[in-house]
């Protein structure tokens, strides 16, 4: 495991690997899948299912999607 001491490079690894998680579980939800940036937490996946209604404050700090991959369609 490789340390990153660059700030930069340590927030641009947490926002792709918050990507990475947020495809893979598009791949298999119903719900989109959002990328939110926190102050406290950096970056984060969660499904909008989850959380009913997004709420002004958190759609603000949508930085990235993933469209749900599951469909009723047949």
């Amino acid at each position: 495991m490789q340390t990153i001491t660059n700030p930069a490079a340590a927030d641009h690894a947490a926002y792709f690997a918050a990507v990475a998680c947020a495809e893979r579980r598009a791949l298999h939800s119903y719900f989109d899948q959002h990328v939110i940036q926190d102050g406290e937490l950096g970056y984060l996946a969660i499904d909008e299912g989850d959380y009913g209604a997004l709420t002004p404050g958190m759609i603000d700090r949508i930085v990235y999607t993933a469209q749900g991959g599951v469909l009723d369609e047949y």
